[in-house]
């Protein structure tokens, strides 16, 4: 399943217009203001050919590692962030499947963990969250919200309230702000997102 997707992900940032694509977005501002609560290292996932990186490293983020599933995602990226894209480490894998080799302050993911619609997938996802944030560490999650859509490119997805989240990331993660925002497609569609924010537990809770 995990070579499907990688070809799925490989076919759509080889082929589509990235500008016009549903979840893109011009600037990252809310994603970049959460993180902003949070010095030190980040890991995006999903990071795709998002401009966060740039925005990230115009925060004065030194510590900076992007994971996808699609190397063609990645290779978009490392283009656009021309001369400081050395700045940046690149993992590609799908991250049911990655094994941290160490951990992060914070773990921003917006828009991967709707595609996980099966409760394995997001048990396994929430384990690799435990895994890879340090204690005390910041989570920030946005996802499709209960009106938000039920497919996205070509993919079912599934809808979370914050309640949802609260309950599936329990006792690895303490919300700590939850809201809903609408985000603008290109074309002009209005897509619900939940966002959340969570600290890691103290490590001594154990995984989830």
């Amino acid at each position: 399943m995990s070579d499907e997707r990688a070809d799925h992900w490989d076919a759509v940032f080889a082929s589509r217009d990235l500008d016009s694509v549903s979840w893109f977005e011009e600037m990252p501002t809310h994603s970049a203001e959460l993180l902003r609560a949070q010095p030190g290292s980040v890991i995006d996932i999903g990071a795709g050919a998002s401009r966060l990186p740039g925005a990230l490293l115009a925060d004065g983020r030194d510590d900076i590692t992007l994971l996808d599933i699609s190397q063609e995602a990645l290779a978009v990226t490392r283009e656009r962030l021309g001369p400081g894209e050395d700045r940046v480490a690149y993992i590609v894998s799908d991250v049911l499947c990655w094994e941290p080799s160490r951990t992060y302050d914070v773990w921003h993911d917006r828009a991967v963990f709707h595609f996980l619609t099966a409760p394995a997938d997001q048990a396994a996802y929430v384990d690799r969250a435990a895994l890879a944030l340090s204690a005390g560490g910041l989570l920030v999650l946005a996802t499709f919200g209960p009106d938000g859509p039920t497919s996205c490119s070509g993919l079912p997805t599934a809808r979370f309230s914050s309640d949802d989240i609260a309950a599936l990331f329990a006792p690895a993660f303490d919300l700590t702000h939850a809201e809903t925002r609408t985000h603008l497609t290109p074309g002009g569609a209005g897509q619900q997102f939940t966002w959340v924010t969570a600290r890691r537990a103290d490590c001594s809770h154990g995984p989830p």
